[in-house]
């Protein structure tokens, strides 16, 4: 079956962190699915350009692209941004825009494997409380999705799950995690659900000095790459799209 290519689309930042981050992941993903073709292209700051990356598929005659937004919940960049961009493209591709990468439950393991790899274990959930860190939006349906998963993650054994966020939003990663302690949760650990390194990762770093534990972001984690090529499969085949709303 012919497969379209792969766009992954990033954010981009300053910090050169986050591009190395995002490639690191795209390896990744090429590494789970030899034979096919995965671009990346920014929105800002960062080259290549989503305009760039498309304009030179056109011009080798691709037809077929899937372009990937690589966010985590369906904010303005999902719904505004990425489109307009889109819109921009070289009449002969036929592009589709898949869905964000998130909610998944592949997304909440990613999450647990950073909190063990920064130190805890699967014996202490039942005493830890646990801070939800996101960068935060203005979008309300986006809060209510970081709040629906703290919700969900809790019933899954830690003692508390909290959402807080970098911007945007309250609460502030240093209150929620005030909250927490003030609970009584024997400790307190911060889980950043963000994928890349770059400013407001770093904020909710700072917003964790009084935490137990501070996780790492996503970033390549294996479970972020296997939900990056659901998204991409779900896109291309219709009917598979369908099953998986």
């Amino acid at each position: 079956m012919h497969r379209p290519v792969l766009l992954v689309i990033a954010h981009g930042s300053r910090d050169p962190r986050h591009a190395a981050t995002v490639h690191a992941l795209v390896r990744r993903v090429r590494a789970r699915r030899p034979g096919l073709r995965v671009e990346t292209g920014f929105l800002d700051f960062n080259v290549p350009s989503v305009n760039g990356v498309l304009e030179s598929l056109a011009a080798e005659g691709v037809r077929d692209v899937v372009a990937l937004p690589l966010l985590l919940t369906r904010a303005f960049h999902a719904k505004s941004d990425i489109p307009a961009v889109l819109r921009q493209a070289p009449a002969r591709l036929h592009i589709r825009q898949a869905a964000v990468l998130g909610p998944s439950p592949l997304l909440t393991d990613a999450l647990e494997r950073r909190l063990y790899e920064a130190g805890l274990s699967p014996a202490d959930k039942s005493s830890t409380g646990v801070v939800l860190a996101s960068a935060g939006s203005s979008d309300p349906e986006a809060i209510a999705v970081i709040t629906d998963i703290a919700r969900a993650w809790r019933r899954t054994g830690w003692r508390a799950v909290r959402p807080a966020f970098a911007s945007a939003a309250l609460p502030r990663t240093e209150d929620a995690v005030r909250e927490l302690r003030a609970l009584g949760c024997a400790r307190v650990a911060v889980a950043p659900y963000v994928l890349a390194p770059g400013f407001l990762p770093d904020r909710i770093a700072r917003g964790a000095a009084e935490a137990d534990v501070l996780a790492d972001v996503l970033g390549p984690a294996p479970e972020v790459a296997r939900v990056l090529l659901e998204r991409y499969d779900q896109a291309r085949m219709p009917a598979l799209a369908a099953v998986g709303a």
